[in-house]
């Protein structure tokens, strides 16, 4: 799995991450930012019937205030990374949760479609759009080896607001009307600013501060006491900052990243994804009117729903354990096309239920398999990308999907008014997710038989793959290198280079001939080349 170069990508070099203490914090803010985010767009819709009568437009002039937050949430992902990479999460987060509750108060003011449109469908989502993507890059800093868990609790946000906000907002609506209900709502989403007032940073300073103390503390320890010390610090002060000097300058941050396109993990999970949200969403948008035409009745095809959320509560958390598995985990690309494949074998195989009693079974496994979908989507993409191109990475892939979403669903309703039949939608939305399922398996599977038959080549830490925990410990072992070979002579760097290119022609027969270990003599040679001898090299793939 690829990692970013702090010197090319966006954030420092990171931190380890705590996987606990003030990171259960910041999962239960991104919980609250995901349950909002994708539950608010699909409750609002309880407030339609009263906007139809207020406005005197058909309903799906009003359902465009849902498909516009949707479209806000998932296009305006490349602005969102922008956004992220020059200021970072938390201001982000803050505007997010004031633009997202404006929107709302707003729109309980408005007196025509077009005004709603406005304020509630763009405002509203612009906001939830710049909360929820820097929530994830949040949670990825935060966690690591518990990632997997913690992605399956902050997912399952999503059916515990969608089953909580739909009968709050009825409630809201007997009692307050539309426009009490909206300017309540806006007062819930200023709970988002809490949110992404708790989304600290991790202290990258703390690590400095400590090892100038520490140096200092030697100093004092080694040297005679009087003036000579300080001479000592501020001489070990000034050979710090001359091979500060030396090094070379750091680039400009990215604002959007699109290296990221040249790791073939991520353009496989594209294609997969877009694929994927064509057929994703389809079944549970026309459940309701399909249960109604059988004959069930509007409470009973209205329940439908719930089952779902019910079930997709506890399947999110409990796929995310499973996913952080040691014998999992390495393989969890395979896990999500297995719930890709079985979500979309549901969709087939429920197609000719003609009774409420098959489509409650549809709706448990379907349940089921949303809920592994939803656990496990941005789980793959950090672990493809990893965590410091994440931000431009779940952008750009937002942008992607926001396609398939004004394809999908649209699509799947002129067919139903075209055909009158709802098993042709089933059939074709369940061969998109099938086939999603197939595309993402084999094309991991060929990468990486490919990468197993051809050597991999050498690379430079800061190219390396590996976890965030082992990134931090390479960053240590790197500094403690450089800092013992500060009193070795300088030499030239074009006869560093060519010895370093010398030695690696004949690092194989060394390492086989003494037992895989590398000289002292090479070592020293591949370290002021600007190499580590010790340095493991991993696929950038998943």
């Amino acid at each position: 799995m690829g990692r970013a170069d702090p010197e090319e990508g966006q954030l420092p070099a990171p931190v380890k991450p705590p996987d606990g203490g003030w990171g259960w914090i910041v999962l239960f803010g991104c919980f609250v930012i995901t349950g909002f985010s994708y539950a608010f767009p699909k409750a609002v819709s309880v407030y339609f019937k009263e906007l139809m009568k207020d406005f005197h437009v058909g309903y799906s002039d009003t359902a465009w205030i849902s498909s516009i937050m949707l479209a806000m949430l998932y296009g305006t992902g490349p602005v969102c990374s922008i956004m992220v990479n020059q200021f970072g999460c938390r201001p982000v987060m803050l505007i997010g949760g004031l633009l997202a509750s404006s929107g709302m108060i707003l729109a309980s003011f408005t007196t025509n479609i077009i005004e709603l449109y406005l304020t509630a469908g763009v405002l509203t989502g612009l906001g939830m759009a710049l909360n929820f993507q820097p929530s994830l890059i949040m949670l990825g800093t935060y966690f690591d080896k518990r990632r997997p868990l913690a992605n399956g609790l902050a997912a399952a946000g999503s059916p515990v607001f969608l089953s909580s906000l739909s009968p709050l907002g009825q409630v809201l609506l007997e009692k307050f009307g539309w426009r009490g209900g909206f300017l309540i709502m806006g007062g819930l989403l200023l709970n988002c600013c809490t949110c992404g007032a708790v989304m600290r940073p991790l202290d990258m300073g703390m690590k400095r501060k400590m090892e100038k103390t520490q140096d200092k503390y030697e100093a004092k320890e080694m040297l005679p006491i009087g003036g000579k010390s300080e001479e000592g610090i501020s001489t070990t002060d000034g050979t710090k900052k001359a091979k500060k000097a030396k090094k070379k300058p750091k680039k400009g941050k990215k604002l959007l990243d699109f290296s990221i396109f040249s790791n073939r993990g991520f353009i496989i999970y594209t294609i997969s994804k877009f694929i994927l949200v064509l057929g994703l969403f389809v079944p549970p948008i026309l459940l309701v009117n399909y249960a109604k035409d059988t004959g069930v009745p509007d409470t009973e095809a209205a329940f439908l729903l719930s089952i779902i959320g019910f079930i997709d509560i506890f399947a999110r958390p409990a796929c995310g354990m499973v996913a952080g598995l040691k014998w999992v985990r390495p393989h969890v690309a395979y896990l999500f096309s297995f719930a890709m494949l079985f979500n979309g074998l549901t969709d087939i195989c429920s197609a000719r239920a003609s009774n409420y009693t098959g489509l409650v079974i549809f709706c448990v496994f379907f349940g089921i398999s949303y809920g592994m979908v939803g656990a496990l989507q941005f789980e793959v993409l950090m672990a493809i990308v990893g965590s410091q191109k994440f931000s431009s990475a779940i952008g750009l892939v937002l942008l992607i999907e926001a396609f398939a979403v004004l394809i999908g669903p649209p699509s799947a309703g002129r067919l139903v008014d075209a055909l009158k039949n709802y098993e042709v939608i089933f059939y074709l939305a369940g061969s998109e997710v099938v086939l999603s399922a197939v595309f993402l398996a084999m094309a991991t599977y060929c990468c990486l038989n490919r990468e197993k038959k051809t050597p991999p080549p050498q690379k430079t830490p800061s190219a390396g793959g590996g976890s965030d925990t082992e990134e931090a410990e390479s960053d240590v072992q790197e500094g403690e290198e450089h800092s013992s070979d500060n009193h070795q002579p300088a030499h030239s760097t074009d006869n560093a280079v060519v010895a370093a290119s010398e030695e690696a022609n004949h690092v194989e027969d060394e390492q086989s001939g003494e037992g895989g270990r590398c000289p002292e003599g090479d070592r020293e040679v591949l370290a002021q080349a600007g190499c580590n001898a010790d340095q493991t090299v991993e696929r950038d793939s998943f």
